[in-house]
């Protein structure tokens, strides 16, 4: 593994890559032929002053060395109270780099085949994952630090809370991070179970995990497209054999509502091959819409979602997250092959832009309640060294679009936390403001 010290690589959102060239010239020195006398005479000045350098130099290192690197580590993002850092409330927390951790066993935040509540999918290291590369890097705003995980002072402050994910597989692997990073605090883990006790696998559409010793629980509702799925109509083409109604909420959203934390991603199963491939068109107001594309269907289906909050949510009590779309790093997406890197990517190859994820900025940003948007697009792209690839528990198939645990979405919620117990909670409306 490189050095921490080396191997530092910046991303920015605009995903260019500056590559400055130093060129250095050789100076010439010009021997004045006139006499030996005077070529003596600079010689002697250029000792004195090459002497006079090192001992001005030596001086600087004793004074200067300790806070030089304190500087330097800060800037590496390895401490987090760096005196240039602003407070979460004045930074983009998503604008950014990745820069490599040092190993100091902080990190990983937990042992994914000690979890319980990992699916066996996402466990690449215990699917025979050998590189440990992609543990070793964390998220470093620009302009201020995401606060190390504190998982005491985590589990304290959730105490009697009821913290709630809604959303597909992208969100139920946000949700095992979370359960895991949590229960690797926890001194007692049989006081730590799933409320029905179910198995952790993608096809139940509720899960939920109890801390009894701190009275709380993290709940997973599986609602991929969050309207409400229905039947063919009547006297519909043959082609159309379900639907989705746009203007209504799914039908468990009732479920969602009593909670302290309430975390919403979409956007993975808003694709042809999940939609009008199997017969699944749009409905809206009662009638069909055949002719719907998928963009429009994707924000009606928000706004419902906006509206639904606004008139449900008590946002004196519940704090509300919607996490934009994360790319996958598929190299053919026909084919269903990925070709994984080892180490973060230089470039996004324009991953970092999402139609999803900026038709939920514009959603959100006429919502009339306070929404913390999750905006891992960006900082996700570069991540191709992280997904699945061929360690999940079948290895006839390749997955670049899921997460290995530990990894990429112990970050989201490690932003989630600092953002929720801390005093710089950051709205979306705040971050536009900032722009």
């Amino acid at each position: 593994m490189m050095s921490a010290l080396n191997k530092t690589i910046s991303f920015n959102r605009n995903s260019s890559f500056n590559r400055r060239s130093l060129n250095i010239g050789s100076p010439k020195v010009i021997i004045n032929r006139s006499g030996w006398v005077s070529l003596r005479f600079q010689v002697l000045v250029i000792i004195a002053s090459v002497i006079s350098f090192f001992v001005a130099v030596g001086g600087g290192y004793i004074y200067l060395l300790p806070s030089i690197s304190h500087a330097f580590f800060h800037s590496q993002g390895l401490f987090s109270d760096h005196p240039n850092n602003g407070s979460l409330r004045n930074c983009d927390v998503f604008d950014g780099s990745w820069v490599q951790v040092p190993d100091d066993g902080y990190y990983p935040l937990y042992n994914a085949t000690e979890c319980p509540f990992v699916e066996q999918g996402f466990d690449c290291l215990g699917n025979g994952r050998s590189d440990i590369d992609y543990l070793s890097w964390r998220w470093k705003p620009k302009s201020c630090d995401v606060p190390r995980f504190d998982v005491r002072s985590i589990l304290e402050m959730l105490r009697s809370k009821r913290v709630v994910f809604v959303g597909d597989s992208m969100s139920r692997t946000q949700w095992e991070s979370l359960v895991c990073m949590l229960m690797a605090g926890v001194e007692d883990k049989s006081g730590v179970y799933e409320v029905n006790q179910n198995q952790i696998t993608k096809k139940i559409r509720f899960l939920g995990v109890r801390f009894s010793a701190f009275n709380f629980t993290i709940e997973f509702f599986r609602s991929v497209f969050l309207v409400q799925q229905g039947p063919k109509p009547k006297h519909a083409p043959k082609r159309v054999k379900s639907t989705l109604v746009l203007d209504r909420l799914d039908d468990i959203s009732d479920q969602w509502i009593n909670s302290d934390i309430l975390i919403f991603n979409t956007g993975h199963w808003w694709v042809p091959s999940k939609l009008f491939n199997v017969g699944c068109y749009f409905k809206v107001g009662g009638s069909l819409k055949l002719g719907m594309s998928i963009p429009a269907a994707f924000r009606i289906a928000l706004e419902t979602w906006a509206s639904w909050v606004e008139r449900k949510i008590n946002k004196n009590r519940t704090r509300v997250f919607f996490r934009t779309f994360e790319p996958s790093h598929w190299s053919n997406q026909t084919s269903g092959t990925c070709n994984l890197t080892r180490y973060p990517t230089l470039e996004t190859d324009g991953r970092d832009q999402s139609l999803f994820s900026d038709t939920v900025l514009e959603v959100v940003k006429n919502v009339r309640f306070p929404i913390n948007i999750l905006h891992v697009t960006s900082m996700s792209a570069f991540r191709s060294d992280a997904h699945v690839g061929n360690w999940s528990d079948n290895l006839s198939i390749q997955d670049c679009s899921h997460w290995c645990l530990p990894g990429v979405p112990d970050m989201w919620n490690e932003i989630v936390l600092s953002q929720l117990f801390t005093d710089d909670e950051i709205t979306f409306q705040q971050i536009e403001s900032q722009n």
